[in-house]
């Protein structure tokens, strides 16, 4: 191989790199900062105040499915971020949720965009365990990432259980101002 040869390789090799990071980082969960308000039509949410305000319609019953899944997800906390992962070795957001409804016998699409259109879309006031959260974490309104709520706590707060691209599979609540801001709404899978 001569010289140039190498060279060309090198500049190949170094746009394969910088292709699958720019894909990482617009994938699940990325930390980049989103500007626009999100609207919705099935979301009444809009303004980071809103959802620190909710007021939650759920009762704190939980049915033996949820709480399975739930205990599944939380089985995975912890694991690596892995692009394009469904493996307890690593996780994309939609691979955690599909590895987790699989579990409990039931089949999503693979891709969070898929999943966002699976089930019956619902108010975020009656989120409940066990439900779906879809963002738009590249701006815009594309759904590119998706969560399991995970809890409502007394005030109304939802925190969801998700693989995120730089801690992994974690808990994270709407009261952040980056997944407020990035949220654009829930489905009721179960």
């Amino acid at each position: 191989m001569n010289l140039k040869s190498i060279r060309y390789s090198e500049v190949l090799r170094q746009v394969a790199v910088l292709s699958i990071s720019a894909t990482i980082i617009i994938s699940c969960g990325s930390s980049k900062a989103v500007s626009k308000s999100k609207n919705s039509s099935s979301s009444k949410v809009s303004k980071s105040e809103s959802l620190r305000k909710l007021d939650s319609k759920f009762d704190g019953k939980l049915s033996g499915s949820m709480k399975s899944i739930l205990k599944d997800a939380e089985r995975y906390l912890g694991t690596p971020y892995k692009f394009g992962g469904n493996t307890s070795s690593g996780f994309d957001c939609s691979g955690l949720t599909t590895k987790v409804f699989d579990e409990n016998g039931l089949k999503l699409p693979r891709r969070s965009a898929d999943q966002a259109n699976t089930g019956k879309n619902i108010d975020l006031e009656e989120a409940k365990p066990g439900d779906l959260l879809f963002f738009a974490t590249a701006g815009g309104s594309k759904v590119s990432h998706v969560g399991i709520v995970h809890t409502i706590e007394n005030d109304g707060e939802v925190k969801f259980i998700h693989a995120s691209t730089s801690k992994g599979v974690i808990i994270s609540s709407l009261n952040e101002k980056y997944w407020n801001k990035a949220y654009l709404h829930a489905q009721r899978v179960l």
